[in-house]
């Protein structure tokens, strides 16, 4: 069953290394077949998926707007249904992995697949920055890992950045044992190297976030020393080409005027016909239709909107938003009980839970400049990791429980006779026949 269970993890990702829609449509009949054979689940794993109300409504919210879009114009229904498979993909995801049937063993073990799937697209990102000339940007040369074309760079930055935190809070733990914690430092330093190729500066940020979150966590002066050396050596110790990419997003001219490249600037435009777009528009102009309106309002035709929570506003109106937005929100208190629910962080009990909270913060930072959040490659092997580390949380409370409940001394009832002595003398024996009865 295992096995089952880490072939989709390892295929959605690397999509584009299949032909069209294989890995989709091994991973959808492997999880099918696994729901036939899997043992079900004990009591304590029977209820609810935590964040599954919050995902039926968002279905909900894209179902409605793929009928408004087909409602206007039904010339690319074969396209839309494509792409409204992701609100399909989604929960099914979570659920399957969530309902899986393993145990805490074998659970934790697919969290580890996820991560090594994750530093493999690093690796390979890494292998294509080798590739460039590292002394200067260039829009032509920039890693995207197994996520195919140069345009998906920006989203493989969200994904490396997203699983970076994970493998950070796990190679600062001291009692994780030198070998796991050895291969997650190589893979906290593949996602670092990975994310810097990638030339995405949102995910510079995130990722740069996510770390002194750890940092701290782990250890206040050794964030703040992490700071200073980083300020202090980040020009020489960076190659040239990802400063350069930085230094590019603000210029100053030679009359002191702060001016934006291009694709920030980009950006501020979009967002802004956007809000025009939806005075047009309130309940929104159907999902998958934004890149069509988006030229009527500015001079990006065919643009996406670069912010997950817009675009959803945009296309499913004011209902999709709220929709999302409740699975932001659901996504975040669930990490809250995970942490809460693994014991004090000074025991080093909470390096998979601290790890998966930084992980939700990424993503939705990530589609504060992006919206990576309904692209399937990216967000497959997330939403597994939300159903596992449900499952994961469980499963370590259920055996905490069981621990704690079988280390609890049993105390025996005191004899009638001790507890009333006057009893015992006016009724002899009565000590004698209290022991017999039990």
């Amino acid at each position: 069953m295992r096995l089952i269970y880490a072939i989709p993890i390892v295929l959605l990702p690397n999509t584009a290394h299949f032909p069209p829609d294989v890995s989709v449509g091994v991973s959808v009949a492997l999880l099918v077949m696994a729901l036939f054979l899997r043992e079900p689940d004990p009591p304590h794993l029977k209820q609810p998926g935590y964040l599954f109300p919050p995902l039926v409504a968002l279905f909900l919210a894209m179902a409605i707007g793929f009928i408004a879009a087909q409602w206007h114009d039904m010339s690319n229904a074969g396209k839309d249904l494509r792409e409204a498979k992701v609100a399909v993909l989604f929960p099914f995801l979570y659920l399957a992995y969530r309902k899986c049937g393993l145990d805490l063993k074998a659970t934790k073990q697919l969290i580890v697949v996820v991560l090594l799937v994750a530093v493999a697209a690093g690796f390979e990102a890494l292998l294509q920055g080798l590739r460039f000339n590292l002394g200067e940007f260039s829009e032509t040369q920039r890693a995207v890992g197994p996520f195919g074309q140069i345009r998906m760079a920006n989203r493989a930055g969200v994904f490396f950045s997203m699983f970076l935190p994970m493998l950070t809070a796990a190679a600062l733990q001291p009692k994780l044992g030198r070998v796991p914690r050895a291969a997650a430092i190589a893979g906290s330093v593949i996602l670092a190297v990975a994310i810097m190729l990638t030339y995405s500066r949102q995910s510079y940020l995130i990722a740069l976030f996510g770390i002194m979150v750890v940092l701290v966590w782990r250890s206040i002066p050794a964030a703040v020393l992490a700071t200073l050396l980083l300020a202090a050596t980040a020009t020489s110790f960076l190659p040239g080409s990802v400063v350069d990419r930085v230094q590019q997003t603000q210029q100053v001219d030679p009359s002191g005027a702060v001016t934006f490249d291009l694709s920030t600037t980009s950006r501020f435009t979009i967002w802004e016909g956007t809000i025009d777009m939806l005075r047009d528009h309130p309940a929104g102009v159907g999902l998958g239709r934004f890149t069509g309106h988006i030229g009527n309002y500015t001079n990006y035709a065919g643009k996406d909107a670069h912010n997950g929570f817009l675009l959803t506003l945009a296309e499913c109106g004011p209902l999709g938003l709220l929709a999302l937005l409740w699975v932001f929100w659901r996504l975040w208190v669930l990490a809250r009980r995970l942490r809460r629910s693994a014991g004090p962080a000074r025991m080093g009990l909470r390096t998979f839970e601290l790890g998966f909270t930084l992980a939700v913060v990424s993503m939705a930072l990530g589609n504060m400049y992006g919206s990576p959040f309904f692209d399937s490659v990216i967000m497959a092997n997330f939403w597994i990791l939300c159903g596992l580390m449900e499952r994961y949380g469980l499963l370590k409370v259920h055996a905490a429980a069981q621990l704690a409940a079988a280390s609890k001394p049993v105390v025996e009832p005191e004899p009638l006779g001790l507890r009333f002595p006057l009893t015992a003398r006016a009724v002899p024996g009565t000590v004698r026949l209290t022991r017999l009865l039990r």
